[in-house]
């Protein structure tokens, strides 16, 4: 599962049919994600000390496939943005329907099915139920672990506190008598050393672009909802 993915899922609660409030830059995030996961990879890096002593440059280390499509194309459409900051790669990556084309591959993998519902009555949109939940489950408990009761986070688990932390959706997981506490240890996680220096300093840039993204999700991307 990518990083990405479990964004995704995580963004819809499940009584809700549209995105956890503060979701609002999902497009983004879901970009950042998977630049995140091509430099844990190591396929991508973002510069600390550009060619002309600028910060926070995006650059391809790798460009050999990872053999997961949504990576690969990502990858492909980055050799065209070599030296960008990493928001103006966000900017560009954007309001691709990455999220519409995720939901599919979930559901290719029997995770959800794609069904078709209205948005507030208006005109029919497609639906997302859950097939097999154990997943999205297993992901929620590896947060609540860390979040309320201290363990320690791998990457992946850092990066994906990171994109959810200034919005509603780690609330939602943790619950609500544990949000106070789930919001401290959040903000230690992006403080703390959960990653070598080189890494760390890479995600932040990356992550940072994510949430300052302007695009509002529904006016950058075809609408969807998640539907139990």
């Amino acid at each position: 599962m990518l990083i990405a993915e479990d964004l995704l899922l995580l963004a819809y609660a499940d009584e809700a049919r549209g995105p956890v409030g503060g979701v609002s830059q999902l497009e983004h995030a879901l970009v950042g994600a998977l630049l995140v996961e091509l430099v844990i990879r190591e396929r991508v890096d973002v510069t600390t000390v550009g060619a002309e002593g600028e910060s926070g440059r995006v650059s391809v280390r790798d460009d050999t496939p990872t053999k997961v499509a949504p990576l690969d194309d990502a990858l492909a459409r980055l050799s065209t943005l070599e030296g960008a900051k990493p928001k103006d790669v966000l900017r560009s990556l954007a309001g691709a329907g990455l999220a519409e084309r995720l939901l599919t591959g979930l559901v290719e993998r029997g995770l959800l099915r794609k069904e078709h519902g209205h948005v507030l009555g208006l005109a029919p949109a497609p639906c997302w139920p859950a097939e097999d939940s154990r997943h999205e489950e297993g992901v929620k408990d590896q947060l609540r672990r860390v979040l309320v009761d201290g363990e320690y986070p791998d990457e992946r688990t850092a990066v994906l506190i990171a994109l959810l932390a200034h919005g509603t959706a780690l609330r939602h997981v943790a619950g609500r008598e544990h949000a106070d506490v789930a919001d401290r240890r959040a903000k230690e996680i992006a403080q703390g050393s959960w990653a070598g220096d080189s890494l760390r300093k890479s995600v932040e840039e990356i992550v940072t672009a994510a949430l300052l993204a302007p695009t509002i999700l529904l006016a950058s991307s075809p609408a969807f909802v998640r539907r139990w």
